[in-house]
């Protein structure tokens, strides 16, 4: 396992993929769309860590540390991490009751959780969020996205206090008002028709800096980045948690640790799997996890309040050209040229194009033909992708997916635990005995079912159950038949199962069972894998 990992890590640091070789053309494209990242990213951190409790700061650094360890060992060439949102509003919390320095140690912890996750190779188990919970996730993370930006319609200073703009802020009005949804419309005009005009710088990079030409050069009065908090300061430096180093500090941050480990997991890798759609190629999973570990336990000895893959700007760096790591590195140094040496610059930039920028990936992340697809899909399915749309609206990402996918699995069960019936006839090799074909699966669900099925007391003294229709897939399938088999015995009649996986023959068999051997029966082993590491069929 770790010369895999090893291998993989080494065939990824390539800078470079088999689409996007590196040409003077690409190295423009690529340093121009993480010259686009990062500034985008400036709002995005500060008021993050808004919401978190923290220094503007500790959530820049974040944002340049997560994104630079991320964007050289990542999983995903083109992907963005930074600090988000649905780590900041469980780290509140802690911040409020024991203050910034649990938090960096909370940091450092859940980065070692989710480097242990990669190192299990954990992350593949992401394959099994179906496809309903993807499109509930990415309209969800639309509208969250959208309702993020509306706190930039706000007088600056209240969006602050009450947490980014989402309540309790004083909203523009009157000409500021005009002036700032007129900005934000020109900048999502720009970004349209650039692509139609030229390529030759990226869209969103045209349209922030046309949008801030004219507010600087006419010197209109509109909120700005500056107006949010100063974002200069110097490099961050090497600092040790100063929390005390006993058990009542594990039991402090573990909790608040295995959260945000499994939120940062969860969003990293679902942006992963829609980067990887748009771009056609596949990412790392499990490189991804061990990626994003290291960088936050780095980011908690290095003053930052941890982070993970951010969908809107990964969407950005994308749809500017970004294919390869040189965005994101290139993302991540400009953002710390902004703290070092630019912050009066950025502190410039009007509010109103970053909300433009924002505004068209809220249109290209939402899967629109979600909604004329829900009328033309199993209710089911339409089920779970509007709820999976509402759970990550009124609580977090994480939340929602892990509800998309136990509602899912659920109705999965249901569906196929009604499934289970036998067709009854007369056996054409043995004169008198009854055959039961059994059809559809057998599984925890289906074996009440199943069991239901037999007429004991009217069947002959010779029975014959057929599972060349169906397929046995856990213990307590296996449990099922034994129970009709000790019922069939006890009255005294003679029971015979065709058909059935060879392992799952001999497990029966040493149960004390009559069991007749089928030259065709299969041989998967998934039954026959539960019950010996359980123990349970026939005490073994």
């Amino acid at each position: 396992m770790a010369r895999a990992l090893l291998a993989t890590f080494a065939d990824s640091l390539a800078l470079t993929d088999p689409s996007a070789p590196l040409t003077p053309s690409r190295w423009k494209t690529e340093v121009l769309s993480g010259l686009t990242v990062a500034l985008a990213l400036v709002p995005e951190a500060v008021a993050f860590a808004f919401v978190a409790g923290v220094h503007p700061l500790v959530g820049l650094y974040a944002a340049f540390i997560v994104g630079l360890i991320t964007a050289v060992i990542g999983g995903r060439p083109g992907m963005i991490s930074g600090a988000t949102g649905a780590l900041a509003v469980v780290m509140v919390s802690l911040v409020a009751v024991h203050g910034v320095e649990y938090l960096f140690a909370t940091v450092v912890l859940m980065g070692l959780i989710q480097i242990f996750v990669g190192i299990m190779r954990w992350g593949k188990f992401i394959r099994l969020v179906p496809h309903p919970v993807m499109l509930g996730f990415v309209n969800g993370l639309a509208i969250v996205i959208f309702l993020a930006q509306l706190g930039q319609f706000q007088v600056p200073g209240s969006a602050e206090s009450a947490g980014h703009g989402m309540a309790n802020g004083e909203w523009l009005s009157g000409l500021p008002l005009m002036l700032m949804l007129s900005l934000t419309a020109v900048t999502m005009a720009i970004i349209w028709v650039m692509p139609k005009v030229t390529n030759a710088i990226p869209a969103p990079l045209a349209g922030i800096a046309i949008v801030a030409a004219i507010v600087i050069g006419f010197g209109l009065d509109v909120p700005r980045v500056g107006d949010l908090a100063s974002i200069e300061g110097g490099l961050p430096a090497f600092h040790i948690p100063m929390v005390p180093l006993n058990w009542e500090t594990i039991e402090i941050i573990l909790p608040y640790a295995l959260i945000l480990a499994a939120i940062g997991l969860i969003e990293s890798l679902l942006t992963l799997n829609l980067v990887g759609e748009m771009t056609g190629q596949r990412g790392g999973a499990s490189q991804e996890c061990i990626a994003q570990g290291t960088a936050n336990t780095v980011t908690g000895f290095f003053g930052g309040m941890g982070g993970c893959a951010m969908i809107g700007q990964s969407m950005i760096n994308v749809k500017s050209g970004g294919r390869t790591r040189i965005a994101g590195i290139a993302a991540a140094l400009f953002l710390l040229a902004f703290i070092l040496f630019a912050s009066g610059l950025i502190e410039q930039i009007p509010l109103a194009a970053l909300v433009g920028v924002m505004f068209m990936v809220v249109i290209g992340t939402f899967a629109w033909n979600s909604l004329t697809i829900l009328r033309k899909v199993p209710r089911t399915d339409a089920f779970v992708t509007i709820l999976v749309t509402i759970v990550t609206v009124a609580t977090d990402l994480a939340t929602a997916v892990v509800v998309g996918v136990i509602v899912s699995a659920l109705a999965y069960a249901w569906q196929n635990a009604s499934r289970i019936h036998a067709v009854k006839r007369e056996s054409m090799t043995e004169k008198g005995a009854q055959v039961y074909e059994i059809q559809g699966p057998l599984f925890f669900g289906s074996a009440d079912g199943f069991v239901e099925i037999f007429d004991i007391e009217s069947d002959p003294d010779n029975v014959i159950v057929d599972f060349a229709a169906s397929r046995v897939a856990d213990q307590s399938a296996l449990q099922a038949i034994e129970n009709v088999a000790a019922k069939y015995e006890a009255a005294g009649k003679k029971i015979q199962l065709r058909h059935l996986s060879r392992d799952c023959h001999k497990l029966l068999s040493k149960a004390g069972h009559l069991m007749i051997d089928s030259d065709d029966d299969p041989d998967y082993e998934i039954a026959v894998d539960y019950s010996v590491r359980t123990g349970i069929i026939g005490g073994h």
